[in-house]
């Protein structure tokens, strides 16, 4: 008695198909148990994570295609034929913009070997400012602050200059602030320092230090530059910020508004802006 079923155009029995199915589900879930035995080996050695990760994604995708090529070749299709196709496939991928492709490809494996970024650093690049999820065959990922993720192409990460803001322990911290023409300049700027040397948070190494920066065209401007620990960088920014403001209320200090004088007729305006 014949068991076997002939499906269109393909001349497989049912059996070829359930072995070709089981060879897809098993294999699938042996390349996870490999890349899952791969990764954590790897942890044990001192490459960074990134490059772990990066690393698990690439075996994962040949393993993939050769478990995919077994399960046709058992059903019966011509694995030389989906090769061959593949082959075309391939070309004109080439003759489309492969070169792009190669180019991520290639750049990804610099970022993860040199590592001018690392997983959960806080980076700018392209304009774009977060925190570092992933870097892939393709495509780096960053987590905005506002919780938006961001993907931007390799190639780009690695052609443009990267300001890593995680990588160091301490980071300065600079306050612009402006005061009036007519106030004293050499009190602003004692007030400020003896501020920023009141706060328990600014490290006394480097040096606290206030500058004037330069004339606006409201103010004498002032710099406030403290270090901090980078953990507390933005929490510090926001207390400084609110904190001068109110010592030269204080120490009746004007800090004052753009304002500009308009002649009329012979007649002068002052106009706020």
């Amino acid at each position: 008695m014949d068991l076997g079923y002939t499906l269109p155009y393909l001349d497989v029995r049912i059996f070829d198909i359930l072995v070709g199915a089981i060879i897809l589900v098993v294999g699938f879930l042996v390349v996870k148990l490999i890349v899952h035995s791969f990764k954590k080996s790897m942890k044990k050695t001192k490459l960074p994570s990134l490059v772990i990760q990066f690393l698990g994604r690439f075996l994962s995708a040949i393993f993939y295609i050769v478990v995919i090529l077994l399960a046709f070749s058992f059903v019966g299709v011509d694995v030389g034929s989906v090769v061959l196709g593949f082959s075309a496939v391939l070309g004109l991928i080439l003759g489309f913009g492969l070169q792009d492709t190669m180019n991520n490809v290639f750049s990804g494996v610099w970022i993860a070997a040199l590592r001018p970024l690392d997983k959960d650093e806080r980076v700018e690049v392209q304009g774009q400012d977060g925190i570092v999820t992933e870097v892939g065959l393709m495509a780096t990922v960053l987590l905005k602050p506002d919780n938006t993720r961001v993907t931007i192409p390799n190639k780009l990460i690695w052609d443009e200059p990267i300001i890593n803001y995680s990588r160091m322990p301490e980071r300065r911290i600079d306050i612009p602030v402006g005061i009036s023409y007519d106030g004293d300049v050499d009190k602003a700027v004692q007030v400020a320092l003896d501020f920023l040397k009141d706060q328990e948070e600014i490290l006394d190494e480097p040096e606290p230090q206030v500058s004037v920066t330069d004339l606006g065209d409201s103010s004498v401007n002032l710099m406030l530059k403290g270090w901090t620990d980078k953990e507390k960088y933005w929490r510090i920014r926001f207390n400084l910020t609110e904190g001068i403001f109110k010592a030269y209320n204080e120490a009746d200090i004007e800090i004052p508004y753009p304002q500009r004088d308009i002649h009329v007729d012979g007649e002068m305006i002052s106009k706020e802006e």
